[in-house]
């Protein structure tokens, strides 16, 4: 019986790890949650359970509102701006996930909604849950359930990418901009970033970060032109490993005082909308 649990957890780890890492933007996090729901699912009364990924699913959201509960208190007491856990991958990998569904702006969307709002979202439009299986997981009606998922809907349905590039294409964006950076090209970086691009870097207070996102071309260059000018060590295409985060093309490299990624949003005409920095060291444990 404790074989038949374990493989029928298996077949669920996956897609139970990907709703959590969207629920807390954390993949160590996700992980958590999921080892916990194999406790319950272990110790529980499996035979009287009709349908098990539903049941875990179940589980599993009702154990990130938990942790969503403290995680709420955390960021509120957070040193400048919060990006969620890099999800790293080698280029050559085959995604994860789709790119759309694990962006940067997509999690931080999720981030604004409440976090019933979130999970009713996420069951229902991204795990294609009916209205009747997430209201019972989350122990609310239908009409409430359609209410919070209208409401989130208008919050998220413009932060998934617009445009995606190829791996080539990904690869000579995020060269391009590196070896820009190494060479303090001004020019070069200016020309890369459209006008409304934005910068945000999350050192979670722990490393040197932004207190602020960077809004629009100028502010962006006016930070790269001060980090090139105290010649921080980061700037550096030596050693910058080419890899997918998030879905998007970006860097994982060594600057000073450890390791850091960068990921950057194309805007479709070959240059860069967004650049997200995380140097957070509790983030990047996984990150080698």
């Amino acid at each position: 019986m404790g074989g038949d649990a374990l493989k029928v957890f298996e077949a669920q780890r996956r897609r139970l790890t990907h709703l959590a890492y969207r629920m807390l933007g954390s993949l160590a996090e996700a992980e958590e949650a999921v080892q916990d729901a194999w406790l319950r699912w272990n110790g529980a009364d499996r035979a009287a359970v009709e349908d098990a990924p539903a049941w875990l699913a179940q589980v599993t959201t009702r154990l990130c509102l938990d942790r969503l509960k403290s995680a709420r208190a955390r960021h509120e007491t957070y040193v400048g701006p919060w990006l969620p856990e890099p999800l790293v991958e080698e280029v050559a990998q085959d995604p994860l996930e789709r790119a759309e569904d694990v962006s940067v702006a997509f999690l931080l969307a999720l981030q604004r909604l409440s976090p019933l709002e979130r999970a009713v979202f996420l069951l229902h439009d991204v795990f294609d849950q009916d209205y009747g299986e997430v209201a019972r997981s989350l122990g609310r009606t239908e009409p409430a359930c359609r209410q919070l998922a209208a409401r989130a809907r208008q919050h998220v349905q413009d932060a998934k990418p617009r445009f995606t590039v190829s791996d080539a294409e990904a690869a000579r964006l995020a060269g391009a901009f590196m070896q820009a950076a190494a060479s303090a090209d001004m020019s070069a970086l200016t020309a890369i970033l459209t006008e409304d691009a934005v910068l945000i870097s999350d050192g979670g207070g722990k490393r040197k970060a932004a207190l602020r996102p960077m809004i629009g071309r100028e502010d962006v260059m006016a930070l790269l032109r001060g980090l090139a000018w105290r010649g921080s060590g980061w700037a550096t295409a030596d050693g910058a490993r080419l890899v997918r985060i998030n879905g998007l093309p970006g860097v994982v490299l060594n600057s000073d005082d450890g390791p850091m990624t960068m990921s950057f949003e194309p805007s479709g005409d070959g240059r860069v909308s967004a650049i997200y920095i995380v140097r957070n060291p509790e983030k990047l444990r996984g990150v080698g």
